[in-house]
């Protein structure tokens, strides 16, 4: 359709029988999302209240659409780029976040912290090199106050604020030392999310990005898993995958949406955590943590 076509068929939203409206709005989620901004237009002319809220659901709609095909071409893509898999998330509430500007945000960080950090030491002062730039010169922080909120696990926010959850502040810390050339990645922990630095050499160790990145080691996992009743398993002291990872910042994000009451997004979330998951697929138990 060409955009005299589309504005047309725009136009026909605000007719009073019921069938023209439902076939209308088929037709416009047809289309996709390149038809928002010609709805963009229609909300900002009109001055009905109803024809306004049935334009917002359907601008809501076509972007919410375009998360759940993002999401799913990301994991058949191997879900090789964390980055992109958190932007898609955030993209969830704000729909115009650039993924560039992501990237230009984090190169930042990377040459902030490549200042700072020697890499040429032994791994254990790697990490309090990289702790020192990151807590105490970028000002990332656990966002104690208001650690609940959907904010804490949209990558543009925390980077805007220094404040986040668990798992977003490991990943802002993981993402920088991995430019860095540091062997550091994600573990699924009950609970908590938590870092690990492999060496090919044989040397790992843990860091708890949530108190400081303080370091801790594979005894201290046993004991923390024993105190939870659980039995060992290799999910808890290797590294995680990036789609792994996704799936566990987007349980995060349902629940923080549960937790304000919020059914509507609760269930969107949802949806969009089941496109991450093949039906073959169990869950691990940390998946249905929150932190």
């Amino acid at each position: 359709m060409n955009d005299n076509e589309i504005k047309a068929l725009i136009s026909l939203l605000d007719d009073d029988d019921t069938e023209v409206i439902e076939h209308v709005e088929g037709r416009i989620r047809q289309i996709g999302s390149a038809v928002i901004p010609f709805l963009e237009s229609e909300w900002e002319g009109s001055f009905n209240p109803h024809l306004q809220k049935r334009i917002e659901e359907l601008i809501h709609d076509l972007q919410y659409t375009t998360v759940l095909d993002r999401l799913v071409g990301w994991k058949d893509g191997g879900g090789m780029d964390l980055l992109e898999g958190l932007w898609i998330i955030a993209t969830y509430q704000y729909p115009d976040l650039s993924l560039d500007k992501l990237r230009q945000d984090l190169e930042q960080l990377y040459y902030d912290a490549w200042l700072k950090v020697r890499t040429d030491v032994h791994p254990a002062d790697q990490v309090k090199g990289m702790n020192g730039v990151f807590y105490n010169e970028m000002k990332f922080a656990p966002n104690t106050k208001n650690f609940h909120s959907p904010a804490n696990s949209m990558i543009n926010q925390v980077l805007e604020t220094r404040r986040g959850n668990t798992i977003s502040l490991c990943l802002i810390y993981m993402m920088v030392a991995q430019k860095l050339g540091l062997p550091i990645y994600g573990v699924n922990l009950p609970n908590l999310f938590v870092l690990t630095y492999k060496a090919p050499n044989g040397v790992q160790f843990y860091i708890n990005v949530f108190n400081r990145g303080l370091i801790f080691s594979t005894k201290d996992i046993d004991h923390y898993i024993a105190q939870l009743n659980l039995k060992p398993a290799p999910i808890f002291y290797q590294p995680c995958t990036n789609i792994d990872i996704i799936r566990r910042m987007l349980r995060n994000l349902m629940l923080s949406f549960d937790r304000n009451g919020d059914k509507v997004r609760t269930q969107e979330v949802e949806r969009m955590l089941e496109a991450l998951t093949d039906p073959a697929d169990s869950l691990p138990l940390s998946d249905f943590t929150q932190r």
